[in-house]
């Protein structure tokens, strides 16, 4: 498999440290609100390279924190007028029912950044050892320019860093590029006690010290939104490389912005959503599908237009197999025709085409192509006009769901079921077209869709569904 390095700027065979295991950190979210759009989409894209690296086979040690402590969570919290903690115990809880809808697994470790505070002073004292980090009444500062590496991430030298970036101006600060790791306890904040006195981690510092507790000095692949390239992920490379002396990740990945109707997404601009109004609208499962529809590393538009579009999509996977247990109720156990055959072999080119998709570079929107293809030769191939061999029917359904499956999508079970009364009125059908009584049967069939229940007469027998 080769992925987009985003430290070396281009792609690269991967090759984790340990031959069958993957060592993995997601960047997660900051647990003052429901998460938005945005957050979700590095959220279901990551889940995604999970999923498809344990379907060939590697464990995955998926380490996605929370955090549960900054000046976002203490300002809401005020607002609130209730606790940090609080806050952050009910949007944890929500933030699983919004991933669980969007078929996001939960990770192997889901560390709080308020309960690893050891690891964290840990960390500090290091670097304070080393001479990368220095205190300021209370407060602890990482030396940005005692790190020479600096900027390797994010390809740019400390000067230009400096000149366009947003910096938290501090007097206490040696150089306006320094960031804080320890932040000195201020009136009515919550605080830990630690060497330089009561206070606080910094935001940066969070993720170095439980990418360092759960997955070790080094690990395999650290992902997160473009967003977080600088200064966060360019924080935590000095951080950890500075205090353990090795390597802190082997791949960096990013995925591209997203766009609302063509603007970026801002609460100015009266166009930031989160995932749980979306969900009001469209099924979580489509929003999925949207965010796997482009290249990860491309932005994405999000609007109204598109999303029908991926409903459609959706949709139509949905009917092939809906259509195809519906034809398997008839299916014969007998040799392939010519026909048969030849969608025995779309379905192995699909497999191919799914897996040279994923391997380069996470590709879902070609990988869904090939699903797409296989769902068109299937649809042109098997008939309700006559009966069709039961194991391609079977291959063809359950290439579908696991193909699906590894893109967190396409295996919702029918969980759609007919009253008493509609099963009855469709046998009262099927008995007013047995003693062609067309008018009878026609009449019934009118009431039954002004209940919402759509029949499709085939030669297999018929065939209902709910609109």
């Amino acid at each position: 498999m080769k992925i987009y390095n985003t430290l070396t700027r281009q792609k690269q065979k991967f090759v984790p440290i340990e031959e069958n295991t993957v060592k993995m950190y997601s960047c997660g979210p900051t647990v003052y609100d429901y998460f938005h759009i945005g957050n979700a989409r590095p959220f279901i894209i990551f889940d995604t390279l999970r999923r498809y690296l344990e379907y060939k086979g590697y464990t995955v040690k998926f380490v996605q924190n929370f955090t549960d402590i900054d000046d976002k969570m203490i300002n809401r919290a005020n607002k609130e007028g209730t606790t940090v903690k609080e806050l952050a115990d009910r949007f944890i809880e929500e933030y699983f029912v919004d991933a669980k809808g969007l078929g996001i697994k939960e990770a192997t470790f889901h560390p709080k950044a308020t309960e690893n505070i050891d690891a964290i002073i840990c960390i500090i004292q290091k670097l304070i050892d080393k001479g990368f980090a220095y205190t300021v009444d209370g407060n602890v500062y990482f030396s940005t320019r005692n790190f020479a590496e600096y900027g390797k991430l994010s390809k740019q030298p400390l000067e230009d860093l400096e000149a366009g970036a947003r910096i938290d101006v501090s007097e206490q600060k040696r150089d306006a590029m320094d960031f804080a790791l320890w932040k000195a306890q201020k009136e009515g904040e919550p605080a830990w006690q630690s060497p330089w006195g009561l206070g606080r981690p910094g935001w940066h510092i969070e993720c170095s010290a439980m990418a360092n507790k759960y997955l070790g000095d080094t690990i395999d692949i650290h992902s997160g939104g473009q967003d977080l390239i600088f200064p966060h992920h360019e924080n935590e490379i000095a951080q950890s490389e500075a205090a353990n002396g090795k390597p802190f990740a082997n791949y960096w990945m990013h995925n591209g912005y997203i766009n609302i109707d063509n603007r970026k997404m801002s609460k100015s601009l009266g166009n930031f959503f989160t995932v749980r109004d979306i969900a009001k609208e469209y099924d979580y499962e489509i929003i999925r599908f949207f965010m796997l529809s482009a290249h990860y590393r491309n932005p994405i538009n999000f609007s109204k237009d598109l999303m029908e579009q991926a409903k459609s999509a959706v949709e139509r996977v949905y009917t092939c197999l809906d259509n195809l247990e519906f034809l398997l109720q008839n299916a014969e156990q007998r040799p392939f025709t010519e026909d048969e055959l030849q969608l025995g072999k779309e379905i192995d080119l699909c497999k191919e085409k799914f897996t040279e998709a994923m391997e380069d570079d996470l590709n879902t929107a070609e990988a869904l192509a090939a699903i797409f293809d296989l769902i068109k030769a299937a649809n042109t191939t098997l008939s309700s006009e006559r009966k069709n061999a039961q194991a391609v029917i079977e291959k063809t359904i359950s290439t579908i769901k696991e193909l699906g499956a590894v893109l967190g999508l396409f295996n919702k079970e029918n969980t759609v079921s007919i009253n008493s009364e509609i099963e009855a009125l469709i046998a009262e059908r099927a008995a007013a077209r047995a003693e062609k009584n067309w008018a009878k049967a026609d009449a019934i069939r009118d009431k039954l869709k002004e209940m919402n229940v759509v029949l499709e007469d085939t030669p297999m027998g018929v065939k209902w569904s709910i609109k």
